[in-house]
């Protein structure tokens, strides 16, 4: 699967964003008072804490009549600049995507509900966040340079209400936006999909396991590599005791269908070490155990579909085999193999010499399906959850830039923290040879082997130290940067069937948005408060 099935730690997050709001705004503060203090002498680092209390006291005072009156402003205002006129592209593009989009259904159903609803995700994601960027980092440098602004901030008006307000504004346009853009794009999906592919627009709700491995002698172990570069999958090998090994939880009658069986959905990777019969595929057989093991029962062996999904359905009865009293006894599926709700599944290949490929995510119980619609409508929600991170970034942007600026600050933020994340996470982690930047230069200016140790001198320790501010600077400067693949991650579970997990999938996104409110909202006030209006 193409997502992270593992579900978002809040605790841990918020542990995180307290960490970096502390520190980073004990740095800003030291930063400042430093500066002040070269600049107007000991009266210095007072004045810097005279303007934190008064910001502080701002924000505790925020009327939301007025946040609300200049918000309906800015909607008005971005309505008088033409933004609705995106819904024009946005038709033309739905117009004509037909025409690309060939009757297939009958042969990949999968395949042509993939493409149709990616296509609705990606093109509503990539009209909307352009216009709210570029609308909300030109907004209130045009408000500065027009001298509109100067008459409101005259008024009782205080700066963060002009910060809220302008965000509030901002949202709404584009929520207004997002929405008619969803109902034509679901109405779209409806009709444009064939009929031989309208039963896939479903929501499939999985729950995943915890996988293991045992080698040909039957020891625990990490799979085999078979040579492939992707280390995704790792390999059992076929008619030995190699085992992959699942472990439910929660797996009760409730996770029945409605004709009473228990669905696993699996999709394996074959690979052979010899031709053998090339019209027959390789056999995979799952042996089900109680939580000890004390009880087993198989299924029989099953073709695999290289390229689909396998569906297996377990009776609920089911004939096992009793290792204390080694005798066939029959078994209720949920009452005696999942007693506590722990259910344990091998999987095995049955060809000798030939091998099966699977990953945690490549089998799972599949719970009823959910309506096509609210898989959607947590899809959008997600891409909403964006466009307000979005905006709120663009605004505290542009309260101390001009528009252009403001919009390529915002536009890197995006790049960063979609693309750079987990190369900045390898970094923060140490997971390299050769040291921090500091002992990286020494390394090669003396031209020395990335795996030779230091010698243990006052140098290398100076160096370390040294390496461990930077990298402590980076870990702070990389929570500062929003984690943007959450959101791409979501628009991945829709396309492939998958319901949008709220623990995996839209909770990270919320969590993010949210966390950058408040900090977005301070940094908005204070540079407003701070900045000369009266420069173009």
């Amino acid at each position: 699967m193409p997502f992270n099935p593992e579900p978002f730690e809040l605790l841990e997050a918020l542990k995180i964003f307290s960490y970096v709001f502390l520190g980073t705004t004990a740095l800003v503060f030291i930063t400042m008072s430093l500066i002040a203090l070269g600049a107007r002498g000991k009266s210095g680092p007072g004045m810097v804490l005279r303007q934190v209390w008064s910001g502080i006291r701002e924000l505790t005072e925020i009327s939301l009549r007025r946040v609300a009156a200049i918000a309906t402003l800015t909607y008005r205002e971005s309505v008088r600049r033409k933004v609705l006129l995106v819904f024009v592209l946005f038709a033309v593009l739905f117009m004509f995507a037909g025409w690309f989009m060939g009757d297939s259904g009958a042969e990949r159903p999968d395949l042509e509900v993939q493409f149709h609803v990616s296509f609705v995700l990606r093109t509503i994601s990539w009209l909307m966040l352009p216009v709210v960027l570029l609308l909300s980092c030109w907004g209130l440098p045009e408000d500065i340079k027009a001298r509109s602004l100067h008459t409101v901030v005259t008024k009782p008006v205080r700066r963060s209400e002009v910060v809220l307000g302008r965000m509030l504004g901002f949202a709404s346009i584009g929520t207004l936006v997002l929405m008619v853009m969803g109902v034509v794009g679901y109405i779209w999906i409806q009709r444009q999909v064939p009929d031989g592919a309208r039963e896939m627009l479903v929501c499939r709700v999985p729950v995943y396991g915890e996988i293991a491995f045992t080698d040909r002698d039957g020891d625990i172990s990490s799979g085999t590599n078979v040579g492939f570069e992707w280390e995704f999958r790792k390999f059992i090998e076929g008619g030995t005791k190699a085992r992959a090994i699942w472990k439910f939880d929660g797996i009760t009658a409730d996770a029945a269908d409605e004709e009473g069986f228990l669905l696993f959905e699996s999709r394996f990777e074959a690979f052979r070490l010899h031709k053998g019969d090339m019209s027959q595929t390789l056999l995979c057989v799952f042996n089900l155990y109680n939580e000890d093991e004390t009880l087993r029962a198989s299924t029989p062996a099953f073709p695999l579909d290289e390229f689909g999904h396998n569906l297996t359905r377990i009776d609920r009865r089911l004939v096992a085999y009793d290792t204390k009293t080694n005798e066939s006894v029959t078994v209720d599926l949920f009452d005696d193999l999942a007693e506590n709700g722990t259910l344990i599944v091998k999987a095995q290949c049955v060809d000798a010499g030939q091998f099966l490929g699977m990953a945690q995510s490549d089998l799972f119980v599949r719970l009823k399906n959910r309506s096509f619609l609210s898989g959607f409508v947590k899809s959008i929600s997600g891409t909403w959850l964006m466009m307000v991170l979005v905006v709120i970034i663009s605004v505290m942007a542009s309260c101390f830039l001009k528009g252009p600026i403001a919009a390529m600050l915002t536009f890197t933020f995006i790049i960063i923290g979609e693309g750079f994340r987990e190369f900045m996470e390898t970094l923060v982690s140490f997971q390299f040879t050769g040291g921090g930047p500091v002992e990286s230069i020494y390394r090669m200016v003396t031209h020395m082997n990335i795996q030779t140790k230091m010698d243990e001198s006052i140098g290398a320790y100076a160096m370390k130290g040294i390496d461990s501010v930077l990298i402590g600077g980076l870990w702070l400067v990389q929570h500062i940067i929003p984690k943007f693949d959450h959101f791409s991650r979501l628009s991945q579970y829709l396309p492939n069937g998958f319901d949008v997990s709220w623990s995996a999938a839209l909770l990270p996104c919320l969590a993010t948005t949210l966390a950058f409110i408040f900090p977005c909202v301070l940094v908005g006030c204070y540079s407003l408060k701070l900045r000369e209006l009266e420069s173009k």
